[in-house]
């Protein structure tokens, strides 16, 4: 049987190259292409399908997902198969995807669109995201859905000052930088990712050199489009009514203009609420003959706002709420506001405020995670709640949305690099922001916030962190960079660009842009000014609270390392967990043990601690030369019996040290599962241990001990006696 007729193209860079195909899988979709790279293959499909109703939202759904046949593994859950809820790790990259394509479509777009990333082999070193991201914008190229691209995307490290392209998961270990970045030829449209304190300026050169490398993978999907790329169908053009637009702006400039100057997000809402009540009055009255024409004024209202902020912010340098374009909004901060948390703290800028507790636990609380790459413990986790009512709505309490999900992983990897290392600071540390009022970039202020409830748990962070919202109003060849962007910027704006780190440098940073791209000089621009407005938030952050507590809460679990022997490790278990069982009921603390014989113990309080501390250390006492201890016989043999001393340490008691007089016979002294005291007389070289139940009788008796005893210290101190006869 003859193969699949396929066309392919090949990107090749210093140290590896990726492979699109098209013509083997999926062939009934509207565009569809594998793409691979080493042994990672991610299938991308893209569909679409006409709408029996008009939308006023572009009905794209992007999603990625990963079979765990790709890497040869068994599904873990009970079904044995890939459950429908996708996991944060899926959510994260269906926004990767999602994110830098869904500015490239028409507005007027009447069809739903879908596009689904599947990765259905996995070899664990090249990362699946690029590859679904780029696969996305290929499978778009080819079908028949009009799309404005084609778009790239690549992922950016950095190691010893020298950038990296593509690198691969062992390559990132080593990175100071992880950056994924997608754009046209034109611009980049979409930034993020994480980095250890980089500066500003090789941020910018990083996204500039990122940029510089796509060229390649956009060659490659305009090669296979025009090979394999169907025609594109047609898309309405927007409905012009130049006689209600007149009339609209007629009656709606005045109103409206002096609506959205009302400072506050709520009373604004009510001011237009009104005046667009009062438009639409005047509108009915005039247009009372052909009232259908009226179903476009929303769109065109909303238009006009649009215009009217960005027309003041352009000509008078005023943003809605009367700021200039740098100005931060009034902070206000509060440290330890909940009494039984382990840290707290509210965070507020503006009309946005962020509610950020933090919750230390032991390593049986990490979350763990299954994944191509096998099962993962995650010990830091951030989550992110945005309920209704922090936007004055109601409606119903679901599962985390797409968004808050993103949001917690942008707070979680700027907080991330200033954590203690595991081994000085062994909690689980989970951080909790809830958003109590929400009026632009409360993903910034769960960072502040987080950061601030960190020290309060007195965690010992390495250094503050604090984060800053930036957005961008442009006209023709004229850019304004906006430092702390309101919601409503956010809505009439061209770019949400979130900024975290500290004063060393940024350790996160995301950026969603509305236009075709934006120059390599703005985002300098905005770098430089999102700096300016961290530091002046790290600085109020300083005099609510300079540097971490130096205790934990008293309701946080204490904990304490000890060391055990690896030998001893099963005894300190016991058969079927029965020991270590025990003392966790009898303490209520955790317990973890290492194979290194490593013991890392979580207990309430302190008193608790000590208590769980010594039944551990019960497991790892050794013997001590002169000692008295009660055992118990194990094991009677025709020359002695054994008796444990310790738990799982035994030592010989010979016939001869059993009794004062004579022994015939063991068992005329002692029978298996007797108590009896012994005192350890010679440990050899070897760790047998010698006991004799004799000298403690002699002793009692006041007769002198045989010579062979005498070379023992009771109390493990120097010998009583001479040395060994």
């Amino acid at each position: 049987m003859s193969g699949f007729s396929t066309t392919t193209r090949t990107i090749s860079w210093a140290d590896g190259s990726i492979t699109i195909e098209h013509g083997r899988l999926a062939l009934q979709a509207s565009g569809a292409v594998t793409v691979r790279w080493g042994d990672t293959i991610v299938l991308v499909t893209a569909t679409h399908q006409a709408l029996d109703r008009a939308v006023d939202f572009l009905p794209l759904t992007c999603n990625y997902q990963e079979m765990l046949y790709a890497a040869g593994r068994i599904p873990g859950s009970y079904f044995r198969r890939e459950i429908g809820r996708p996991s944060d790790h899926e959510t994260l990259i269906s926004r990767l995807v999602d994110r830098p394509i869904r500015p490239l479509f028409p507005k007027t777009i009447n069809h739903e669109i879908q596009i689904i990333a599947t990765v259905i082999s996995s070899d664990r070193e090249h990362p699946a995201d690029i590859l679904a991201m780029l696969g996305a914008s290929a499978a778009l190229h080819i079908s028949d859905i009009p799309f404005a691209g084609p778009m790239a995307a690549v992922r950016i490290g950095q190691k010893d000052g020298a950038f990296i392209l593509n690198p691969t998961t062992k390559e990132m270990a080593a990175s100071t930088l992880n950056l994924v970045l997608a754009g046209t030829r034109d611009a980049v449209v979409m930034v993020e990712g994480g980095a250890q304190f980089i500066r500003e300026d090789v941020l910018a050169e990083a996204i500039a050199w990122g940029h510089s490398q796509l060229a390649p993978f956009l060659d490659a999907q305009e090669s296979l489009r025009e090979e394999r790329g169907r025609a594109k169908f047609v898309v309405p053009e927007a409905v012009h009514d130049a006689e209600l637009e007149a009339a609209v702006r007629e009656v709606a400039i005045a109103p409206l203009d002096e609506a959205l100057r009302v400072p506050t997000k709520l009373a604004r809402k009510e001011a237009k609420a009104a005046a667009k009540e009062t438009i639409l009055a005047a509108l009915r009255e005039r247009f009372a003959e052909t009232p259908e024409r009226l179903a476009r004024v929303g769109e065109i209202l909303e238009a006009l706002e649009k215009e009217l902020v960005r027309r003041r912010i352009l000509e008078e340098g005023r943003r809605i709420d009367g700021r200039d374009l740098t100005t931060v909004r009034p902070l206000t901060m509060e440290v330890g506001v909940l009494p039984r948390t382990h840290g707290s703290a509210i965070f507020a800028r503006g009309e946005t405020k962020a509610l950020c507790t933090c919750t230390l636990g032991s390593s049986r609380d990490e979350q763990r995670l299954e994944t191509l790459g096998g099962d993962v413990a995650k010990r830091f986790l951030m989550h992110y709640n945005f309920p209704p009512y922090c936007v004055g709505e109601a409606r119903p309490l679901r599962a985390p949305s797409r968004r808050e999900v993103g949001h917690g992983a942008l707070s979680e990897r700027a907080l991330a690099p200033i954590l203690p290392d595991p081994h000085s600071f062994p909690f689980t540390i989970r951080l909790v922001s809830d958003i109590m009022e929400s009026n632009g970039s409360s993903s910034m202020a769960s960072v502040c916030g987080g950061c601030l409830a960190l020290m309060d748990a007195g965690v010992p962070i390495t250094t503050p962190v604090a984060g800053i919202a930036m957005g961008l109003i442009k006209e023709g060849d004229r850019y304004l960079v906006l430092t702390d962007i309101l919601g409503d910027e956010d809505h009439l704006g061209d770019m949400d660009f979130k900024v975290a780190g500290s004063r060393d440098g940024v350790t996160a940073i995301q950026m969603d842009i509305k236009i075709a791209g934006i120059p390599a000089e703005v985002m300098r621009q905005a770098l430089a000014q999102a700096r300016e407005a961290r530091i002046f938030i790290l600085d109020a952050m300083a005099k609510v609270l300079p540097a971490p507590r130096g205790e934990l809460s008293r309701f946080a679990p204490q904990t304490d390392t000890v060391h055990i022997s690896p030998d001893k490790i099963r005894e300190l278990i016991g058969p079927g967990g029965k020991n270590i069982k025990a003392i966790c009921e009898a303490t209520q603390a955790d317990i973890d043990i290492d194979d290194s014989g490593k013991v890392s113990i979580f207990a309430p309080d302190q008193e608790t601690l000590a208590k769980a501390r010594e039944m551990v250390l019960f497991y790892d006492q050794k013997a001590e030369l002169g000692r008295d201890y009660d055992g118990i016989v194990k094991k009677v043999m025709d020359f002695g019996a054994f008796v444990e001393i310790l738990p799982g340490l035994e030592g010989l008691c010979h016939i001869s040290q059993l009794d004062r007089a004579r022994v015939q016979t063991v068992t005329d002294v002692v029978r298996e599962g007797d108590a009896i005291r012994v005192r350890v007389i010679d440990i050899e070289p070897s760790g047998r241990i010698k006991l004799s139940r004799k000298a403690i009788l002699q002793e009692a008796a006041g007769e002198a001990p045989d010579p062979v005893e005498r070379q023992a210290p009771r109390s493990g101190g120097r010998p009583r006696g001479g040395g060994r006869r």
